[in-house]
């Protein structure tokens, strides 16, 4: 119970530290949207618990090289959480948690 405890805690640590530089966008031009790199941000904030793979299953997260969730219930999950998963909604931008959820799906 006290290593869950204090995983959780380095992870809150984590994504609060982590947060305001994933925030940093750089400013679209008139024609552009802002690029937004969903590696980044899943390293800085889904990479303690899942591991850079994606599989790493930490405080009981999920294998996400073998998830069958598709885009729309990924960005759900991202923004709602679930369990000992935080909910980013109100941490990262929307299409921050489109771009994480996209990449998820490239693990392998």
């Amino acid at each position: 119970m006290k290593k869950y405890i204090f995983f959780s805690m380095v992870a809150l640590l984590l994504f609060a530290c982590g947060s305001k530089e994933v925030k940093s966008e750089k400013p679209a031009s008139s024609e552009s949207k802002p690029v937004v790199d969903g590696a980044k941000i899943y390293k800085q904030n889904c990479e303690l618990c899942h591991g850079p793979d994606g599989k790493l299953g930490a405080n009981g997260s999920k294998n996400l090289t073998v998830s069958e969730l598709d885009l729309n219930a990924r960005i759900a999950m991202v923004s709602k959480g679930k369990g000992v998963m935080m909910a980013f909604e109100n941490i990262l931008s929307l299409s921050e948690i489109k771009a994480v959820s996209e990449f998820t799906m490239t693990l392998k």
